[in-house]
């Protein structure tokens, strides 16, 4: 059986990552409310239906891309239950093809793994090498459920908290499309 804890709105006692431990010092820093469950790792999409029931709102899916040189890098953020389509992006963001980056870059730049990719590792990007790309549904409602960093812990926060003042305060702009799948 799959372990979701109990809803809570303190941060971890102990962290498991650098970036987990950003996040939850800059929702501090920031004032933000959230609501938070500790799980068993959870890298599929349907392992989060589960944490979607608990939290009351949907976990997004994100996506770590690059184009073929990897020279560009792109994370996007769509709906779990929205099929990714390669050619749509592509289309919507004006750029020649785009595949799954190594994950090696995905560690390296987000500070994650895969399960634990979160649009809250541009906390980490100072970078700022990583374009971060919205699907429209996922940012549609009051609420965004996302991952902290890790494969074991899942939040929700404002969608406003986090499009006016977490990524603001990253530094990080962002792009909406409004991607929708091939037929």
């Amino acid at each position: 059986m799959f372990y979701i804890s109990e809803i809570t709105d303190t941060a971890p006692a102990e962290y498991k990552t650098e970036l987990q431990k950003k996040v939850f010092e800059v929702l501090d820093e920031l004032h933000i409310r959230y609501d938070r469950v500790d799980t068993d790792a959870a890298v599929e999409m349907e392992t989060c239906l589960a944490i979607d029931k608990k939290l009351g709102v949907p976990i997004v899916k994100t996506l770590f891309l690059c184009n073929r040189q990897q020279t560009q890098f792109y994370l996007f953020i769509t709906r779990g239950d929205k099929p990714f389509s390669s050619k749509a992006f592509s289309s919507a963001m004006g750029v020649s093809r785009v595949s799954f980056a190594p994950v090696e870059r995905l560690e390296r730049m987000m500070g994650s793994k895969i399960g634990g990719t979160s649009v809250l590792g541009a906390l980490l990007d100072s970078s700022r090498d990583v374009q971060i790309v919205f699907d429209r549904d996922a940012v549609s409602g009051e609420w965004f459920g996302c991952s902290d960093g890790t494969d074991c812990s899942f939040m929700k926060i404002k969608t406003a908290d986090l499009l006016e003042k977490i990524l603001p305060y990253a530094k990080h702009d962002y792009r909406i499309i409004g991607q929708t799948p091939e037929k």
